[in-house]
């Protein structure tokens, strides 16, 4: 281990606040390894630290939490590899790392739309929510990406509409969301999809696409 990765899990052991930790589970985030440390700190220490994609492989491999949030933060996209994407997706533990990885560090690889397809099709539940939230963060952030590229999401979409499992659930639902706030043609039931599925607004706000 490098002396930076050591210092850098160092302050995160200080930092770390066992009364967080439960609260944090009571939203959902758990994991085998928390400190309960809240993501403006990792967000301060990752502006200290800068890129650092030999960094980022360290404080993944410790195993902790948040050093694998702020992993997310600061490696370099350009340097992640599909194995090494693959290998990462399979260690999430919660819906939290698995949206923090793929919103700020997979979606940006040059890849990007290779694992939304790949990971959809995975059985692991967090592997395949990350499928769908890839797909909603491209939504949003690739601005380039054509509308058939968000149409074949779409599809992948439906299919998977029937997959009770909660995180799933909740991926597969914020993919609809925001393909459909991209542009009018990829709204949920406009003319261009109509007749593949219908859509009805759940309580909560959720979205069901049949």
């Amino acid at each position: 281990m490098s002396p930076e990765s050591a210092s850098v899990l160092a302050e995160l052991r200080r930092l770390a606040n066992p009364t967080n930790v439960a609260g944090m589970a009571r939203f959902g985030i758990v994991g085998q390894n928390l400190l309960g440390i809240s993501v403006v700190q990792l967000r301060a220490i990752a502006k200290r630290a800068g890129r650092n994609h030999a960094l980022a492989e360290e404080l993944w491999a410790s195993g902790i939490f948040e050093a694998r949030i702020l992993a997310a933060f600061v490696a370099e996209p350009a340097k992640v590899t599909r194995r090494q994407a693959n290998a990462w997706a399979k260690d999430f533990e919660c819906w939290a790392d698995c949206d923090g990885l793929c919103i700020h560090l997979f979606r940006k690889t040059p890849f990007a739309h290779e694992l939304a397809v790949a990971w959809s099709d995975r059985q692991e539940e967090l592997v395949k929510r990350a499928g769908f939230t890839m797909m909603a963060t491209l939504a949003v952030h690739d601005k380039v990406a054509g509308n058939d590229v968000f149409r074949g999401y779409l599809s992948r979409v439906q299919e998977a509409a029937t997959d009770e499992r909660h995180n799933v659930r909740k991926g597969v639902n914020w993919a609809l969301r925001q393909i459909g706030k991209r542009n009018p043609i990829l709204k949920p039931g406009s003319h261009s999809h109509r007749q593949s599925y219908s859509c009805k607004r759940l309580a909560g706000g959720e979205v069901d696409c049949r």
